[in-house]
This record gives structure tokens, C-alpha cells and sequence, in this order.
């Protein structure tokens, strides 16, 4: 059985830049540390369904439009 490739795309830091909010003032609202929003900013860590939704709710749009989670074909 082979394992499943898969990529995570965060639109973090185009919701943040829409609402004039910074890095801390995020993590502020969603419970996080500013290591955490850098990172999720940076695809370099994925969330928890909580902290996903979290952030969509600041934002006020659905988790999809914030974040992807494709499958990579190889």
C-alpha cells in the first residue's frame, strides 16, 4: 500500500491583509501564538478543524476559502 501525497494550501495571509489585521492580533482572536499564523501564513503547518474554523469565522467566509487540501496525482 502506498502513501497518499497531499498539499496544503493556506489563504491566511490574503484574509489578514483584507481586514488591515496583523499576525498577533489574529492569533489574539483565534487562541494561537503569532509562531503559529507565520507558519499556517507559510503552508508550513496544517490546523486543527477548531483553529480552521476559528479563523473562518473571524473572517466570515467559509474554512474552503481560506484553506485547500489537495491530493497529489503522481
Amino acid at each position: 500500500m502506498s502513501k497518499r501525497k497531499s498539499s496544503f494550501d493556506s489563504q491566511v495571509h490574503v484574509y489578514r491583509a483584507m481586514k488591515r489585521m496583523t499576525q498577533q492580533e489574529l492569533a489574539d482572536k483565534v487562541g494561537c501564538t503569532r509562531q503559529t499564523i507565520i507558519q499556517l501564513e507559510r503552508n508550513r503547518y496544517n490546523p486543527s478543524l477548531l483553529l480552521a474554523n476559528n479563523i473562518a469565522n473571524v473572517f466570515e467566509v467559509p474554512i474552503e476559502k481560506i484553506f485547500a487540501f489537495k491530493e497529489i496525482k503522481e
